[in-house]
C-alpha cells in the first residue's frame, strides 16, 4: 500500500505550529470573587440553575428508590 500522499502532507503539517502564548505577555490573576450573601442561595421562581440542580438530585433519588424497590420485589418473588 502506497502512502505517497502522506509524505507530501507530513512536511507541511510539521512546519505549522499552533500559536502558543508568549511568556512575556501579562496574564490576569484569578482570585476569589466577593459575592453578597443574599445571592448565593436566594430562592427564585422558575427554571433557575439552583432549581435544576435540585431537580436532578431528586430525580436520581427517585430513580434509585424505584430500582431498589423493583429489585427487592423481584428477589422476594423468587423465595
Amino acid at each position: 500500500m502506497s502512502l505517497g500522499w502522506l509524505n507530501s502532507v507530513a512536511p507541511a503539517m510539521a512546519t505549522t505550529s499552533p500559536s502558543v502564548p508568549d511568556d512575556s505577555q501579562a496574564t490576569a490573576e484569578l482570585g476569589p470573587v466577593d459575592v453578597a450573601p443574599e445571592e448565593l442561595n436566594q430562592w427564585k421562581r422558575g427554571f433557575t440553575p439552583q432549581a435544576e440542580i435540585w431537580n436532578g438530585r431528586m430525580a436520581m433519588v427517585g430513580l434509585s428508590v424505584g430500582l431498589t424497590v423493583l429489585l427487592i420485589a423481584r428477589l422476594a418473588g423468587r423465595a
